[in-house]
Order: structure tokens, then C-alpha cells, then sequence
């Protein structure tokens, strides 16, 4: 009972040891995991709010596709209806966004006060068409008087309608009137003779716009002073539209055809998962990659000139391509290893080193307890060599049994349990040699045996 009372008592107090020793390091492991915890970005959400105006640049055709390319990837965009392109920046720059990305209009008003919303690129032009009745006039200004449908109210077609009548000074006539239609109203009051002109942003590749240039009567504004129109507003750029482009056969249009462009921006609120970021650039690489009437294959996306800071995930995209996780994993797995490859901070900078530090310091803790007896058994051998009596042998190795027993009793993981029995070896040895010479003093002090023949 008393052997197993003393076997218990020690293996705590060893275990005692290795906490005293561990558990410290445990602590700053954790603190350190911690602290590089709190930098790790979240997962990201895998539903999006995108909100897009049906009617405005085609952007309902290109929300669908975006569709079909999240869920591909395990990502659910649900599509928000707004008015235009002036809601949408509104709701993505509120402090609480109701929406996480949008289709916006370049030159959309409130475009320069949206401090909350960054550009993805333009991906896409936009033309502005202005098709009208009667007479060929030159430029704007030769609609001055007329009844035109510009557009509903906060669409980015009303905005740019009047920036560049106001421009010409077209709006100043008190028969001017300006009409705020909407798309499917706006194009069939024009083919009854109801409104003598209609402002149109849209691609080229839609087919009621198609439709509209071969009607007869009807005819497509050509913008003579194109160049003008760019150098003062910058984010409108310059295209023709070549003739016969629509229809070959009955070679519509008949002529070339000078155009103005907004671009379609693909913007989101400042606070979406840079994860989801690179998602939607690569969205918009399949989606509006491929050639089009009016642009070149690769053209877009690009980081075009639309008034809204473009964000630093769009820029090394443009810079240097899809991340490399993302070109070789599915978006999920990408993105796991990508938030987790910073816990290898603290595995590096603090795991690997206390791997190393704390057997070596449980090592020293062990030997620091049985030197302090190697300090006796030293001064007991020096004693030795002053060739001391026998009292003074007896007590040495008095000493040396108390000493073995202490050491006996001093926590001991098994591991490091050779450092004992090496201080039992070196006890012996002094030992051997005390009694060593309590056999020779005994030898000597002992009387001559006295012969048989005396």
C-alpha cells in the first residue's frame, strides 16, 4: 500500500512538471493562433444581391448569365429590380447596402459621391442611339422643339439625355419636351408618330434595336462631332457603327453610322469578400470576353476611365490573371486554403522554435535539480583525496545515501529518467572507492596474527 502511495505521489508530482513546463508554451501557442486568427478574413457568403434596371444597356441579359456562371461555383446571385443606374449606386453605398453589386452606367449621376462603392472594370459598351422622324438633322441641336423620350427617372439613359441636351442647348426651347418613357413604351409611341425622337442605351446586339433601324422613316442620329463629345466627357468613348452591320441583305444601316458610349461598369459596395471579387472578374471575363459587333474579342473587361476608384482586386486581376488557388481549385477549396494558409504564420514563427526550446528546457529544469547533488558528491570526492579517517569516511557515505535518496524523490519524467540513474552511476563510484579505503584502514588498524612456533 505504501509502495503504491509513493509510485502515485510521483508520478503527479512528474506530471506536474511537464504542465509547469508545457503549459506555457501552450498558452503562447494559443495566444499566437489567436492574434493571427483575428486576420484571417472570413468565409465568404455564397449569396449575392445584384441589382440591375431591366431596361437599361442590356444589363437584365448579362444578370442572367452571371447567374449561371455563381451557381456553377456554389454561389446564389439573386437579382434586385431597380429604376437605373442612380438606385443602384445608392444601395450598395448606403452604410447598411441592401445589395452587394450592380450594373452602372459610366457618367451615372451621384456616381462621384458613391465613397462606398468600387469599379470592377467596364465591361461593356453601351451605345447611346437617338433615333427620330422626319427631316436628317445635324447632331443634337437639330432636336430642339421636339417631343423626345429620354428615359425614366433615375435611369443613366435620362441622365446622359440631358447632359448632352443641355450640352447643345436642345432643352432650352420652350417647345421642347422631354418624355420619361420607358424602353418598350418609349420605342413603339415612336413607330406610331407619337414622340418625334427617343434616346436608346443599349448594345448593339439587342433585337428591338435592331428592328427599330430598318423601320422605314425611322433614322439613326449620326454623331458628326463624336470627338467633341469624348474629350469633354470622358467616359463616353467613340465607335462606328459600319454600314449593312444589322442586315447585310437590306443593308441596314446604309451608311456608317458615328456613335457615342457609355461603358456598362460592374461595381460593388467596398465591403464584399475579396474572394468575391476575383469571382465576379472572372464572371466577367467568360460573360463579356468574346467579340462583339462593336468591340474586339478580349476588349473587355478592362479598367476603363468610369469615375469610381477601381478596386486593388481588380487591379492585380488586370495586372496578373486569375489567383493562382483559383485557376487550379474550385472556388470553395481556393478560398479555404487561401484563408488558411496564415495560421502557418504562428506554426512557423512560434510552433516550430518552442518545438525545439521546451524539450530543451524541461531537459535543463531536470539536470538544474540533480546538479546542485553533484556539488556534494564533488566535495565529498575532494575530501577523499585528503586521505580523511574513518569517522570522516563513515559519514561520507552517510552523506552519499542521503543524497541518492533525495534524488530518488525528485520528479522525473521517464524520458528523462537516464539523468538519474547516470547520478546513481557516478554515486557508486564514489562509494566503491570510500569503502575501498575503509577495507584498507580496517586492514591496517588490525593486529599481526601471532605465529603457531612461539
Amino acid at each position: 500500500m505504501k509502495k503504491d502511495s509513493l509510485s502515485g505521489r510521483f508520478r503527479r508530482a512528474a506530471l506536474r512538471e511537464l504542465w509547469l513546463t508545457f503549459a506555457p508554451a501552450l498558452l503562447l501557442v494559443a495566444a499566437a493562433f489567436a492574434v493571427t486568427f483575428y486576420f484571417v478574413q472570413p468565409a465568404p457568403p455564397m449569396k449575392l444581391v445584384l441589382a440591375v434596371a431591366p431596361d437599361e444597356g442590356g444589363f437584365k441579359y448579362y444578370a442572367r448569365r452571371y447567374q449561371e456562371f455563381l451557381a456553377r461555383h456554389g454561389v446564389t446571385l439573386e437579382l434586385r429590380t431597380t429604376k437605373g443606374s442612380a438606385e443602384n449606386l445608392a444601395l450598395l453605398n448606403s452604410d447598411t447596402p441592401s445589395a452587394d453589386v450592380a450594373f452602372v452606367q459610366s457618367g451615372a449621376p451621384g456616381i462621384d459621391q458613391a465613397s462606398h462603392v468600387l469599379s470592377l472594370g467596364s465591361v461593356a459598351y453601351v451605345p447611346l442611339w437617338v433615333f427620330y422622324r422626319g427631316e436628317p438633322v445635324e447632331d443634337l441641336r437639330g432636336l430642339q422643339g421636339r417631343r423626345i423620350a429620354v428615359g425614366p427617372e433615375e435611369s443613366g439613359t435620362r441622365a446622359l439625355a440631358l447632359t448632352l441636351l443641355k450640352a447643345n442647348g436642345a432643352d432650352a426651347s420652350p417647345a421642347t419636351e422631354l418624355l420619361p418613357y420607358e424602353r418598350a413604351e418609349a420605342i413603339e409611341q415612336l413607330k406610331a408618330g407619337q414622340v418625334d425622337a427617343v434616346f436608346l442605351v443599349s448594345p448593339a446586339e439587342s433585337p428591338p434595336l435592331q428592328k427599330l433601324a430598318a423601320i422605314p422613316g425611322v433614322r439613326l442620329l449620326d454623331f458628326a462631332r463624336a470627338e467633341a463629345y469624348v474629350r469633354r466627357y470622358p467616359y463616353l468613348s467613340k465607335l462606328v457603327l459600319p454600314r449593312g452591320v444589322f442586315d447585310l441583305a437590306r443593308d441596314v444601316p446604309a451608311q456608317d453610322v458615328t456613335l457615342v458610349a457609355p461603358t456598362a461598369n460592374l461595381v460593388v459596395t467596398d465591403r464584399l469578400h475579396p474572394a468575391l471579387k476575383y469571382l465576379l472578374l472572372r464572371a466577367a471575363s467568360e460573360v463579356h470576353g468574346g467579340s462583339g459587333l462593336l468591340d474586339r474579342a478580349g476588349e473587355f473587361p478592362s479598367p476603363r476611365e468610369a469615375g469610381l476608384v477601381l478596386g486593388s482586386e481588380a487591379r492585380r486581376y488586370y495586372e496578373s490573371g486569375v489567383p493562382l488557388l483559383q485557376r487550379h481549385l474550385p472556388f470553395w477549396a481556393a478560398n479555404l486554403v487561401d484563408r488558411l494558409w496564415v495560421m502557418l504564420v504562428p506554426f512557423i514563427a512560434v510552433v516550430v522554435p518552442l518545438g525545439k526550446a521546451v524539450p530543451a528546457f524541461l531537459l535543463w529544469r531536470v539536470r538544474s535539480r540533480i546538479f546542485k547533488w553533484y556539488a556534494r558528491l564533488k566535495e565529498i570526492e575532494i575530501q577523499l583525496e585528503e586521505n580523511p579517517g574513518r569517522p570522516i569516511l563513515e559519514g561520507m557515505l552517510a552523506r552519499l545515501d542521503e543524497a541518492e535518496r533525495e534524488v530518488n524523490r525528485i520528479p522525473m519524467p521517464i524520458a528523462y529518467a537516464e539523468n538519474l540513474y547516470f547520478f546513481r552511476e557516478h554515486i557508486d563510484v564514489v562509494r566503491r572507492r570510500i569503502t575501498r579505503r575503509l577495507t584498507d584502514a580496517h586492514s591496517d588498524s588490525a593486529p599481526p596474527a601471532v605465529s603457531a612456533m612461539s
